[in-house]
């Protein structure tokens, strides 16, 4: 009797957890139909193909973070000037790439496999589409013409060598004509010795119409033209070398002139640090009005580029800022700019223009109009730092309502906010390693965590 009730006892048991087995999986079929697909997904939504995600956003991950499972990651910036327009070009922070030409799996033109580092991972055209208006270039004399290339000891070899730099030049050229109304800046590493080389470079590919002139530089940390001066005029490229000789001899502004820049490297991701770069002036000097804030680490590390762009960098952005005296970078470089736990560095550029433009957390909170005169209180509800304090005093409003005056947008935890109004229409795309993200199924992920113990009580 006592073993018919045992085996009755095990029987109840395995019909239990086949009960709960189905029960699992049909909860799972359910999750798995009801989650969101087909451009539907937003920041941090668990996505498993790039088609998943709406507008601007691409399917990755960053298991640096311990986030291996794939999510909707922000790949696209906000043009702050869309939003708040009309002001001086040193008003607004702008993206730049770090080696912008150093691309994740660019076909060596030189015969040979190439030993060398990589700091992007997809075309400039397409770092351009997705908003990024500053791209570092370093440029060699090499075979007979100039080539974007790293170096050793100042020198170009065949296997550090990736492209002519007019082909480059020339996707800037495209850009620039299909998109009359934006600004883009370079600034060259240069090592190019042949005369007039640089300015018969961008000649011949065509950029010389767009060029900004040395003469309407400011010189003394004035502010530039505006936005929409520079546009009518069609000065719409900035161009600035490293050697100081080719300002007088080819009209290319020196960096050092007008640009304050903190120490690139690993020194420039050292927290709670942010030292000038030996070539610049002291970050709090009033004599060049734009900062170019360096932010990557001496070697590159693709998986790694995710972990640098959350908290670290924020926390980098409030230290440079403080060390520059109060003064907001212009422009923010990196490596693998769309490397990210959610919003990354296209989530700090928005509060950068957010705080500086209007006092808001983001520059999508800008309440934007059409008025001329503005009463301005130093009543800030959202933020009351002495830079949006001081910034009240010295310039008013921005052309919107007055400063701090804030739309109410919900900002997601470790995410930039979803509304894409006033966002650049570009194309979010890796190149083909990159892009390339193995996730396990997500069918045998379900099916192999369910408690198969259960089928041996």
């Amino acid at each position: 009797m006592l073993a018919c009730w045992t085996d009755y006892l095990s029987l109840c048991r395995v019909t239990a957890a086949i009960g709960y087995l189905f029960l699992l999986l049909f909860s799972f079929f359910i999750t798995v139909y009801t989650a969101c697909f087909n451009g539907n997904c937003q920041v941090l939504d668990s996505c498993s193909q790039a088609t998943d995600c709406g507008p601007g956003l691409y399917c990755g991950n960053c298991p640096a973070l311990g986030k291996s499972q794939p999510f909707c990651t922000r790949g696209q910036a906000i043009m702050p000037t869309s939003i708040v327009g009309g002001l001086p070009f040193n008003k607004y922070s702008w993206l730049m790439t770090h080696n912008s030409f150093s691309i994740v799996d660019a076909p060596s033109l030189q015969g040979v496999q190439r030993l060398t580092f990589y700091n992007q991972e997809d075309t400039v055209t397409n770092q351009l589409m997705n908003g990024v208006r500053g791209l570092m270039l370093d440029m060699y004399d090499f075979n007979g013409d100039i080539w974007l290339c790293h170096s050793f000891r100042g020198q170009c070899f065949n296997f550090t060598a990736f492209q002519p730099a007019i082909n480059t030049l020339r996707e800037v050229e495209t850009f620039l004509s299909q998109n009359p109304s934006e600004i883009v800046t370079i600034v060259i590493e240069d090592y190019v010795h042949t005369p007039k080389g640089l300015s018969n470079l961008f000649v011949n590919a065509g950029l010389d119409k767009y060029w900004f002139p040395v003469s309407k530089m400011p010189k003394k940390g004035e502010d530039w033209p505006t936005v929409n001066e520079m546009v009518q005029a069609n000065h719409r490229l900035l161009v600035f070398t490293s050697v100081a000789s080719k300002e007088a001899e080819e009209g290319i502004a020196y960096q050092w002139k007008y640009i304050l820049e903190n120490e690139a490297g690993d020194p420039g991701v050292k927290p709670h640090s942010c030292p000038n770069r030996k070539e610049s002036r002291p970050l709090n000097s009033k004599s060049a009005s734009l900062f170019l804030m360096n932010y990557f680490p001496s070697y590159p590390v693709e998986t790694e580029a995710c972990k640098e762009h959350s908290a670290p960098l924020a926390d980098m952005i409030g230290t440079c800022f403080k060390a520059a005296g109060s003064m907001m970078p212009n422009f923010l470089a990196v490596n693998f700019y769309m490397r990210s736990d959610g919003g990354g560095v296209f989530y700090d550029l928005d509060s950068m223009n957010g705080q500086r433009l209007c006092g808001c957390n983001t520059i999508a909170a800008c309440q934007v109009c059409h008025k001329t005169e503005f009463t301005c209180s130093e009543s800030i509800d959202n933020f009351s730092s002495d830079y949006q304090l001081s910034h009240l005093r010295a310039y008013g409003s921005p052309a919107g309502a007055p400063f701090g005056s804030c739309k109410n947008i919900t900002m997601p935890s470790s995410s930039p906010m979803t509304n894409t109004a006033g966002s650049f229409s570009g194309s979010v795309q890796f190149s083909k390693s990159a892009s390339t993200i193995y996730y396990p199924n997500q069918f045998a992920i379900g099916f192999f965590s369910i408690p198969w113990m259960l089928f041996f009580l």
